[in-house]
């Protein structure tokens, strides 16, 4: 089974010329089509920024932000780390500027995790910051342990089904990783509607999980939205002025992180011949 050759001197000059890429995995409690368009949008925004952005569908089902736009078919991250498909053949460059890429179809056995924990580590090596779309496994684990090392973020809606399927996963991070921070991200409330969510979680956390969590912010509810996914857009750019728009800008200035070095995760196809054919 082919394995990735990482080029050790090249990779401490990456970690010299920019900080160290951060990796935020969200695991979503509300529907998949909400999650999707957060994904999506919050990738444009942080791209508005200058940050080098990979969105990566890590869901083991059909359920991930990939399979919504149809890109399965493009082929898969794992593909290329066994040398199958060239890099540049799977992730797929987005008009908004950021990549997209589908890490495997199914979940992974013992073998696959560690030719894909190998070009993961590459991947966020070429990228500012890596978005990854999960699920928790039937141990409560993330696809890969690279992800649980990174920022955990749930994201949750105003709705009572919602806020008891997010508390559900942050006791299933935290039977699984222990007592590490989480971050909630509610979507779909404005910002005291939001607070109280947050509050009233953190809350139960706290007592029940001895648990810390914090809050990253809210998307307000937003007709927008929905307007600009059925264009086949972002909010961003179709409405640049809603209070989406407004909401993913700043969760963007929060998290953008812009290298030093332009590049990003275009990078990395720069690079994809090495990969195969």
């Amino acid at each position: 089974m082919a394995s990735i050759r990482i080029d050790q001197a090249e990779g401490l000059r990456r970690m010299v010329a920019k900080p160290a890429p951060r990796v935020l995995t969200f695991l979503s409690a509300t529907p998949d089509h909400e999650k999707s368009a957060t994904l999506l949008n919050l990738g444009a925004s942080l791209a508005r920024t200058g940050s080098g952005v990979l969105l990566l569908d890590a869901c083991a089902t059909s359920r991930g932000v990939g399979a919504a736009l149809d890109r399965m078919q493009g082929g898969t991250l794992l593909q290329a780390a066994r040398s199958e498909r060239r890099l540049s053949d799977v992730v797929l460059a987005m008009p908004q500027g950021f990549g997209i890429a589908v890490m495997a179809r199914g979940a992974l056995d013992e073998f696959e995790r560690e030719d894909m924990a190998a070009l993961f580590t590459r991947l966020a090596a070429d990228n500012d910051i890596v978005l990854v779309d999960a699920e928790l496994d039937a141990s409560n684990a993330l696809p890969l342990a690279a992800m649980g090392e990174g920022e955990i973020v749930v994201q949750v809606e105003d709705s009572a089904e919602s806020i008891t399927a997010a508390y559900a996963l942050i006791k299933r991070v935290s039977e699984h990783y222990g007592r590490r921070p989480v971050s909630i991200l509610v979507t779909g409330a404005g910002i005291v509607r939001a607070g109280m969510i947050y509050r009233n979680i953190a809350a139960a956390a706290s007592r029940y999980l001895a648990l810390e969590l914090h809050s990253i912010g809210s998307v307000p509810p937003d007709e927008h939205l929905a307007r600009a996914t059925r264009l086949g857009r972002t909010v961003i750019d179709a409405f640049p002025l809603a209070g989406a728009s407004v909401a993913f800008r700043d969760l963007a200035g929060r998290f953008s992180r812009c290298a030093m070095q332009p590049g990003g995760w275009r990078n990395a196809l720069q690079s994809s011949a090495t990969l195969g054919a």
